[in-house]
């Protein structure tokens, strides 16, 4: 009597058990598997704290990333280094300016530049992909040798040809990223849309008379959006490199504003003369927020991957 009892209450309990993984779709799946990850609830967290950083930083400024404080300017190695007493928190750059505020300015442009660009690849790349790979045939092949000559051509210099013919400008810039980042997204958006194209599920939509267009967004973009996202995220840090790269190079935003990558340039330029704060700042926030958007991708491609379910 008791022993069947207990064997009733375990089935019990193993039906609720199987009916609770069931219930669970790969979305929620994906949730608890992300926060379960430490490495990238952590980065998420140092992500955070630099963005609030970037929002609430400049109440605490007492000067402006313009202003030159002319009783530092010619003398920044003796006198320009990091001080609470003078208000120059990161110290002062070559030219007498506050590193604080110039720093909070160039993380906001990073930030911008890298979630701008991949919104753009991800827009553009998206829509390509879906329609060369459902599409197929010879519009498949033309779309595809497009995308082909064009990663043909060294991404640099498409970027520096657009900056130098157009004018250095943050749109400029913003077409400049969008127009070479979008191409890998093509293409991985393809290879998954001809994967699925042919599944059972679209097959019986198109038997319905569902139409291509809203098949397309209606059934092959939903199961595009894990794969989608994890190249999105991955793409961010790859975009504030692009972006550094040009600024080092001198053709990325121009003044008054700037980037960590100008920063950067800069203070590797004064190093020399002992101001080793004007590179270890935001080489420091360039470093952070980098390592932190490639461990937010990494966690985000295991807890989407449907194979680890």
């Amino acid at each position: 009597m008791f022993g069947s009892s207990q064997k009733t209450a375990q089935l019990a309990e193993e039906i609720t058990d199987f009916t609770a993984v069931q219930g669970r779709s790969l979305w929620q799946d994906a949730r608890t598997r992300f926060v379960q990850n430490r490495a990238a609830r952590t980065c998420v967290l140092i992500l955070a704290l630099i963005v609030a950083f970037t929002i609430v930083g400049p109440y605490f400024a007492q000067w402006n990333n313009e202003e030159i404080d002319w009783d530092i300017m010619g003398s920044a190695a003796e006198r320009g280094m990091p001080s609470f007493a003078t208000g120059h928190y990161f110290g002062v750059d070559d030219l007498g300016r506050d590193l604080y505020s110039r720093v909070i300015q160039a993380t906001t442009t990073s930030l911008l530049v890298g979630l701008v660009g991949a919104a753009m690849a991800l827009f553009v790349g998206t829509i390509y992909g879906i329609i060369s790979g459902f599409v197929g045939g010879r519009a498949d092949n033309i779309m595809m040798r497009i995308v082909d000559i064009l990663m043909a051509i060294p991404t640099v210099l498409v970027i520096i040809l657009l900056l130098v013919v157009a004018g250095r400008s943050f749109f400029m810039l913003f077409i400049a990223l969008g127009a070479v980042s979008w191409l890998s997204m093509a293409r991985i958006v393809r290879g998954q849309t001809l994967a699925l194209k042919h599944r059972e599920f679209i097959e019986a939509a198109r038997a319905s008379g569902v139409s291509e267009i809203t098949i397309m967004y209606r059934h092959i973009l939903p199961n595009l959006l894990g794969v989608v996202i994890v190249y999105a995220s991955l793409l961010v840090p790859e975009m504030i490199l692009a972006e550094s790269f040009i600024s080092f190079l001198g053709l990325g935003v121009s003044e008054p504003y700037t980037s960590l990558g100008s920063l950067i340039s800069e203070g590797a330029g004064t190093m020399a003369y002992g101001t080793l704060w004007q590179l270890a700042f935001p080489l420091f926030f360039y470093v952070t927020i980098i390592i932190t958007m490639f461990f937010i991708g990494d966690g985000l491609r295991d807890a989407l991957d449907p194979k680890d379910r």
